[in-house]
């Protein structure tokens, strides 16, 4: 079974730009509304919407509050989502279809919200 969000949560993920380095995904759920297992490469988050989300994968589990307009960095992973709080998630998430080099990190230039 696939892990791709586009697929696993179809109703809520959509691909809204795609090449051969980036794909380019929207997200859009109401309060009360979970995603089924999926995953993420590295990918930069961009909120459309203030939203509270509870994010678990196995044992672990985490529930974050993000502001409208905010620009974050997600390391790849894999979780469900939970809508906990009383607004819609509305996101883009830019996938990255290229993994990091070695020695990557200590040549970037530029900020980072790792």
């Amino acid at each position: 079974m696939s892990n791709d969000p586009v697929e696993t949560n179809p109703t809520l993920y959509r691909t809204v730009f795609e090449n051969e380095r980036v794909r380019v995904l929207e997200y859009l759920d109401h309060p009360g509304e979970s995603t089924r297992p999926h995953a993420h490469p590295d990918s930069v988050m961009i909120t459309l919407s203030s939203f509270d989300r509870r994010l678990v994968h196995g044992e672990q589990e985490v529930t974050v509050h993000l502001e409208r307009g905010e620009a974050r960095w997600l390391d790849a992973q894999e979780h469900s989502g939970h809508n906990v709080g009383d607004t819609d998630t509305h996101t883009f998430f830019i996938e990255l279809k290229e993994p990091a080099s070695q020695g990557e990190d200590a040549a970037r230039l530029g900020p980072s919200a790792r």
